[in-house]
């Protein structure tokens, strides 16, 4: 994340409208996970493989929540939920699909990496929101 924008997060947890707080090291795990997975998904999905289409979705769906998170203040937390929720569907859909390649293709091994650590990072920015509620 910019430099500029963790400025603005003060201290180790953040303002979200209808939460107290949020912790803003998870926030920023979670949006370079976005950002990494939705690069290797990316170039993924130049690979002729039959898991293109779902590495081209869930990149689409990491730039979507990156792009979300980076503009928090018109987001409810039911909203950040359900986005979280969708991102961690379309990388676990993502990681099984490159699964099936990992072993003869070292991108969709990177891929299939990529899309757990993001779930997982989204995950845990989830459970972080759920226990601040």
């Amino acid at each position: 994340m910019d430099a500029r924008m963790m400025d603005a997060m003060s201290g180790e947890t953040m303002m979200m409208p209808g939460m107290s707080t949020m912790d803003s090291q998870l926030l920023q795990a979670c949006m370079d996970a976005c950002a990494a997975c939705e690069q290797a998904c990316t170039v993924s999905s130049t690979q002729e493989m039959s898991c293109a289409p779902a590495c081209m979705n869930c990149a689409d769906m990491c730039n979507t929540m990156l792009r979300s998170m980076l503009r928090m203040q018109g987001m409810t937390p039911a909203a950040m939920m359900s986005m979280l929720d969708a991102c961690i569907a379309m990388c676990e859909a993502c990681e099984d699909e490159c699964l099936e390649h990992a072993g003869h293709s070292a991108v969709c091994e990177m891929c299939a990496q990529a899309c757990r650590a993001c779930a997982d990072a989204c995950l845990a920015l989830k459970d972080s929101m759920m226990a601040a509620a």
